[in-house]
Parts: C-alpha cells; sequence; structure tokens
C-alpha cells in the first residue's frame, strides 16, 4: 500500500495515458533548453503519490525519498527545483481533475453543493499574517464557519460534486465570501439539466429561478422553519448530502487541505489542486478494480 515507487509508476501511467495528445517524446508539457533530470509527467505523478499516502510537506517528502527510496529515485532534481515546476504544472492537475472526473460522472444527473474553509493563519495573526498577500483582489480576509461556529482567516473553497462524490467544478474564493455567490459561477460549469441539492446557505428563489431559465438546474435546499412555504426537506435529499461531507471529511483527515505551507496564492492553489487530483485518481484506480469509489484508503491496495 505505502510501496512509493508502486504508487508511483501508477500515477505515471495514468498521467501519461491523459495527457498523450499534448506531451512531447520526453513526456513534458513545455520545452525545456535542456532535458530536465525528472519530465513533467514524472513531477505531476510524484506529487499525486505524496498526497496520497498522506504526506504534504516537501522538505519531509524529500526525506523520505533519500533516505528509503534513493535507488528508486536516482534522478531525482533539487527540492526547489521540483516545488518551482509543481507550481507551474497546477492547471495540469486542474485538467487531470476534470479529464477522470468526466468519465466517472457520465450519465449523472444529481449534484452536491457545499464549501469548506481553508485557513492560511491563526485568526489572532490576522493583522500581522503576510501569507498570500502579494496582491489585495487574491489576499486572504476573514469568515465565518457556521459548521464550526467559529471565525477563520484564509480562503474557502466551493465545489460541486456528483452524487457518487466525485468532483465537477470548484473555485477558491476569500473567506467572506458567501456560499449564496458561488451560484453565479455555476452557470457557466458545464451543469444542466439536473438537480442541484444544497444546505440553507444556497436558499434563494432569485438564483434558484435564474438557474433553472438559464440552465435547467433545479436548485433543491431546505426551507427555513419561519417561512411561508415551509416544507419538511426530502429524506433522500439529506441522504445524498451526507457523501459531500463524507468527502469533505477524507479532505481534512486524510489529505490536510486545511494545513498549509505555502506562502503565495500561487502556491497555496498548486497545493490545494495536487489534493483535489490525488483524490480523484484514487477515486479513478477504485473504479477500474470495481471497488467502491468512496473507498480512497484501499484505492493502492494490489
Amino acid at each position: 500500500m505505502h510501496n512509493l515507487k508502486s504508487n508511483f509508476d501508477k500515477f505515471l501511467a495514468i498521467t501519461k495515458s491523459t495527457f498523450k495528445d499534448v506531451i512531447n517524446e520526453h513526456n513534458n508539457f513545455f520545452f525545456y533548453p535542456r532535458i530536465p533530470k525528472l519530465s513533467d509527467c514524472e513531477i505531476v505523478a510524484l506529487s499525486l503519490s505524496a498526497e496520497a499516502i498522506g504526506i504534504d510537506s516537501e522538505s519531509y517528502f524529500y526525506g523520505k525519498i533519500l533516505t528509503d527510496h534513493r535507488n528508486d529515485f536516482p534522478s531525482l532534481p533539487h527540492r526547489c527545483n521540483y516545488n518551482r515546476r509543481r507550481r507551474r504544472l497546477s492547471p495540469f492537475f486542474s485538467t487531470l481533475t476534470q479529464k477522470l472526473a468526466n468519465l466517472l460522472n457520465e450519465g449523472e444527473n444529481v449534484f452536491l453543493i457545499d464549501s469548506i474553509p481553508v485557513p492560511v493563519a491563526q485568526i489572532a495573526r490576522e493583522k500581522q499574517s503576510k501569507i498570500c498577500k502579494e496582491h489585495f483582489e487574491t489576499s486572504p480576509d476573514k469568515g465565518y464557519s457556521a459548521v464550526q461556529k467559529s471565525w477563520f482567516y484564509g480562503y474557502k473553497l466551493h465545489m460541486v460534486t456528483s452524487i457518487k462524490g466525485v468532483f465537477h467544478s470548484m473555485e477558491l474564493t476569500k473567506a467572506s465570501v458567501h456560499d449564496i455567490h458561488y451560484l453565479k459561477e455555476v452557470k457557466y460549469s458545464g451543469l444542466n439539466t439536473c438537480t442541484l441539492i444544497g444546505d440553507k446557505g444556497y436558499l434563494s428563489k432569485e438564483y434558484q429561478m435564474d438557474l433553472f431559465t438559464t440552465c435547467k438546474i433545479n436548485l433543491a435546499t431546505p426551507t427555513r422553519a419561519n417561512q411561508n412555504d415551509h416544507s419538511k426537506f426530502h429524506y433522500a435529499f439529506k441522504k445524498c448530502r451526507k457523501r459531500i461531507e463524507t468527502l469533505f471529511a477524507q479532505l481534512c483527515d486524510q489529505f490536510m487541505i486545511k494545513r498549509n505551507y505555502a506562502k503565495s496564492v500561487k502556491g497555496l492553489s498548486a497545493r490545494v489542486m495536487s489534493k483535489i487530483a490525488a483524490v480523484t485518481v484514487l477515486q479513478f484506480l477504485n473504479f477500474n478494480s470495481n471497488k467502491p469509489i468512496g473507498k480512497l484508503k484501499y484505492a493502492l491496495i494490489p
């Protein structure tokens, strides 16, 4: 299960197969005057291998490779070079996620929407923190988590997933952005003629009508007790919503999405996208092995 070289070979095969039309003879996405020690596909596969076994620190990961797998990776580049190239390849993590998710979500017509906090610093260090503050438009700010009933400082990750728990679309916004505003982007995410299940944070007749008239998306949310048209939320919808909450729990516990080492927005985005790509690849491996796709910890077991 934790044979790093074996896992690396699996991820590399999937990466090469997915990008076979856009990579060159050296398995690179970009032209390099001097051929690098590891190809771009190998950088992606190595990052996915680390995330899949729960290692999100490049320093610890490199130490583990040099101690236990030196012979398996004889041409390892310097850690700084690896980290720079991983950030540069961030869009390809997103593309890999999208292509595999399209295969797994084929024929789906019920989707879930929710958000999860992505803190970058403790709330007490909000004013003196310099993390991800290169530009005001993308800098973090303070938001409130209704689930944890507390304030946090950082970003919010909005997600749409299928009823099976496979990602469809996502966006990283400032923590203060209300969940309901992400519904504006859902219209352009490719969803149409389906049911979208959300919580009370997405309750809005205006957005509900807009989604239905533009994309034939039926937005289903529970109503508040003080509403005139209050009715009990359908049990089937309640049960479906547990799937995205389970996925968030896996992202927090197994993939440590709330633990941040990045200093820039680009670095944070690369970390988040590599974690989501790792989840999708593990789901794809389970799908090919006829295993329940949600059991991510068993995906690498032969």
